[in-house]
């Protein structure tokens, strides 16, 4: 197998009960089996099928799956990919080809919201353990995954095709022609969204009337361009080449009551009636009590678990990550005596690397975090204002709506620069830039929760802040009564992130900034492309 297109997964925006936004997802891609995973059980549900292909290494499916899409979690998928070889809806009479595991949020994610992955040849079951063995180092094939959002057209279209003086194809006869419709997409590849039936044996075929959403169709853009390929079936599924046209549900719908002739590309002319239309992470790595190798520091290394520091920072971050497309992040700290003369400093690179503090990932993070608690001394003030604008230098440098930049930090509620930091957050609230702050131990967090601005909009020298840009949460809301484990990481990356999306949709209202057109297909993207939301995280301070 080669490759297998799965296209589109189309999002639907839909606000559900307490404003959280939600996107509903459609992708598409021999059959794949697609399976979501429960946020509390972590048991894999199958959530659907596409239609089964004959005969091909290449499917390019019509059959999409459309998901909720929840920004602030981490939604598990499964793809597993067969060859079907009876009519039973039994899988395991069927031969398993490959399986693909990703979250919805890389899909989203991703250059274009298109990814490509291969595919891995061993079967896993309800709980992720092998089921059936697969052959080490074989290449399976790549399946494609791509996410549209779905807008909000409910219209159907009802239209009826025929053709006229098709080439003939088949050696002893006419040709079996059928027709294939796709939507184009705004990085100029295209999606299938319909095939029609095969009619045997003619060079005029009718085809029958077909029913399809608009929404399918072109999304709800009327101008966006359609095109229709015409190909001459065959058993062994090298279906040959006819032509195409291109045209736009606009111009179809100029059909009603009349037919529009369209000259196919290559040969002949295909002619339709519209009958008619219903409706750079930033760590923080402060002081906190004691020595790090000290069980009573909350940045304690336990040989054994993570420390509440690393445990929030992988919480969140590894939401945060899947829409970063490099996945690289810099990791810088402050609130530290730093070696060989130890002097203080508040924006240092956890990594130790002056001049590339970037970090490979989550995992680079945390190591880099560990690696740091060794190196460093942690030492008092807990300055936040420093790093709020050290973020926000950044920001201001970017505000075309091109990205959007999130600071996370993480603290047990001591803060030395109350004013200061609240100053940082107004100015703060002008430029593309949210701040989330996850607070740590059993103190009272009542500046955090005054930082955080829900109940009463923050403000600095009379002046209000110009929008609600940070989250508080106490991380100790979401561990069990030992202290030593999250309750539940989904809940607690879900209520942190919760209002990142309002956020930045009102900065760009506010700004008058609509999407930005994708690049060109096959384009490299250049540097002001490359990351659109630009997470800061922060593990933060906590002077002795």
């Amino acid at each position: 197998m080669d490759k297998l297109d799965s296209m589109a997964a189309v999002c639907d925006f839909d606000p559900i009960a307490g404003s959280v936004p939600a996107t509903k997802v459609e992708i598409t891609v021999s059959l794949v089996v697609l399976y979501t995973q429960g946020v509390e059980t972590k048991q894999w549900r199958e959530f659907g099928r596409t239609e089964v292909i004959d005969n091909t290494l290449n499917p390019d499916f019509v059959r999409k799956y459309i998901l909720d899409y929840f920004f602030e979690e981490k939604q598990n998928l499964r793809f597993d990919v067969y060859d079907i070889d009876s009519k039973s809806p039994d899988l395991a009479k069927h031969d398993f080809l490959g399986q693909v595991f990703c979250t919805l949020g890389e899909i989203v994610g991703s250059p274009a919201s298109r990814l490509e992955k291969p595919l891995g040849n061993t079967e896993t079951g309800n709980d992720l353990t092998p089921t059936q063995d697969g052959i080490p180092g074989k290449k399976c094939g790549t399946i494609i995954l791509s996410v549209e959002e779905l807008g909000n057209c409910r219209e159907v279209a009802t239209m009826q095709f025929c053709a006229h003086k098709l080439d003939r194809k088949d050696f002893f006869g006419k040709s079996d022609p059928f027709l294939v419709f796709y939507r184009s997409n705004e990085d100029g590849t295209f999606t299938i969204c319909h095939k029609t039936e095969v009619v045997k044996n003619t060079l005029n075929p009718v085809w029958q009337a077909i029913a399809i959403p608009v929404r399918a169709l072109c999304n709800g853009d009327f101008d966006r361009t359609i095109k229709a390929e015409v190909y001459d079936w065959d058993r062994d599924g090298s279906h040959d080449f006819i032509g195409e046209f291109t045209t736009s549900y606009r111009d179809l719908s100029r059909g009603q009551s009349q037919f529009n002739v369209y000259e196919v590309i290559q040969q002949a002319a295909v002619s339709t009636q519209a009958l008619n239309s219903e409706p750079c992470i930033l760590t923080h790595l402060g002081c906190s009590p004691g020595n790090p190798s000290q069980s009573t520091s909350l940045h304690y290394m336990n040989p054994y678990q993570m420390n509440a520091y690393a445990m929030a920072l992988k919480a969140v971050g590894e939401i945060i990550q899947d829409y970063d497309s490099d996945k690289m992040f810099p990791a810088l700290g402050f609130g530290a005596k730093l070696p060989p003369d130890g002097h203080v400093s508040h924006e240092f690179p956890l990594n130790g690397n002056i001049e590339n503090p970037y970090c490979n990932g989550m995992e680079g993070i945390l190591e880099a975090y560990h690696q740091s608690l060794k190196t460093v001394q942690l030492y008092g003030p807990t300055n936040f204002s420093p790093v709020v604008n050290h973020v926000a230098k950044y920001a201001a440098a970017v505000q075309d709506g091109s990205q959007y930049f999130v600071l996370l930090i993480i603290t047990d509620g001591v803060i030395s620069d109350m004013a200061q930091t609240k100053e940082a957050i107004v100015n703060a609230a002008k430029i593309p830039m949210s701040i989330i702050i996850v607070g740590v131990g059993h103190a009272e967090f009542d500046a955090m929760v005054e930082l955080d601005g829900d109940d009463i909009r923050i403000s600095s020298r009379g002046k209000l802040a110009e929008r609600d840009i940070v989250q508080f949460v106490p991380f100790r809301d979401y561990m069990d009564r030992t202290g030593n484990h999250v309750l539940s990481m989904a809940r607690l990356a879900k209520d942190v992130l919760a209002e990142i999306p309002e956020q930045l949709i009102l900065y760009m209202k506010n700004r008058g900034i609509k999407p930005c057109p994708l690049p060109p297909p096959n384009e490299e993207p250049g540097p002001e492309d490359q990351d659109h939301t630009h997470p800061y995280l922060s593990p933060t301070p906590t002077p002795i």
